[in-house]
């Protein structure tokens, strides 16, 4: 009897360290995250990475917090760096922009990452037009009168960026090199900075982001002409695209989210589900929309093969203008 019950004994606890043993790879995939995440935002508070990672901080349900980092400087590499070198597990992330994962491996000599194998990508964001605006004692109210004045003014006007590399500085490189003008680039350390100067008229000129210039726009701070994508958005119907004007002119800005290359799969698949969720959510794809956000929600993969084809259209863009960062 004693030995029968020895038996039993030694089955159970057989049994319970096999289930232990199953449950082991299931538990630990369970356990992300189990600390907060930092969502890095390459460029300072209030342009359109810093709202849709504010937005995403705010209704992500991962049973942990996500803590927005805005660090911006040199056209968004330095936070895009910091996520490149931080540990692949998936609680260090970037809110990536064309500037950042497709236009400065052309423009800077001297990457402090590689765009490509640095990362896995998790899925896009969003997307939005640039809006041309201009300071309001500019004589001008057209594409067409802009680039009249710009003609006879040659390297008169000067255009400001939130920084080297980024889509509002290519937008202006891409303007001038389809249109036979030249005007003074002049980037700064975040739109906050340049948009005073625009209003002020130190500068006269911006390509910037819809969501940041609309709204000004609208109260009649800066004078909108027109907007960078091949067809109106939705945000701003009644302005017309550069392209009305500049047949072949189109610059998207968009937005994705990163992580660390090396990021395993199931922490990859479940960020890019809580995206979809997050992005997709009424009250978000509404505010993203009166902003002039385009919600542009995608998998890995497509990603992936999206900035595969941005990478080379920009590095064109980049030679074709002669503009370079360092």
């Amino acid at each position: 009897m004693q030995r029968k019950t020895f038996l039993k004994a030694l089955a159970a606890l057989s049994g319970v360290a096999a289930a232990a043993l199953l449950a082991g790879p299931a538990g630990a995939q369970q356990a992300y995250p189990n600390k907060p995440i930092r969502l890095v935002v390459t460029f300072p508070p209030g342009g359109a990475p810093d709202i849709l990672a504010r937005l995403f901080a705010d209704k992500a349900q991962l049973g942990q917090p996500v803590v927005v980092d805005n660090k911006p400087g040199a056209g968004g590499n330095i936070g895009a760096e910091m996520v490149a070198k931080a540990p692949a597990d998936g609680y260090t992330l970037v809110m990536g922009t064309v500037g950042t994962h497709a236009i400065n491996g052309a423009l800077y000599s001297k990457m402090p990452y590689d765009m490509v194998r640095d990362f896995a990508p998790l899925g896009h964001v969003a997307s939005a037009p640039n809006l041309l605006v201009v300071n309001n004692d500019l004589p001008v109210k057209s594409v067409a009168e802009l680039i009249s004045y710009m003609k006879a003014n040659p390297n008169k006007l000067s255009f400001g960026s939130p920084g080297i590399g980024t889509s509002v500085h290519v937008s202006g490189e891409l303007f001038q090199s389809l249109t036979g003008t030249s005007m003074t680039h002049v980037p700064y350390k975040g739109r906050q900075f340049a948009i005073p100067d625009l209003v002020g008229g130190s500068i006269q000129v911006m390509f910037d982001n819809m969501p940041s210039a609309l709204p000004m726009a609208k109260e009649g701070k800066i004078r909108a002409l027109a907007q960078t994508t091949a067809k109106r958005s939705a945000a701003a119907p009644d302005v017309p695209t550069v392209a009305e004007t500049v047949p072949g002119f189109e610059a998207t800005t968009w937005f994705a989210m990163f992580a660390p290359a090396g990021t395993p799969k199931d922490v990859v698949a479940r960020l890019n589900a809580e995206m979809q969720r997050v992005y997709k959510l009424p009250d978000v794809a509404e505010k993203m929309k009166t902003l002039g956000l385009e919600p542009w929600i995608s998998t890995p993969e497509e990603l992936s093969a999206y900035q595969a084809r941005e990478i080379t259209k920009w590095a064109k863009v980049v030679k074709d203008s002669g503009a370079k960062a360092d």
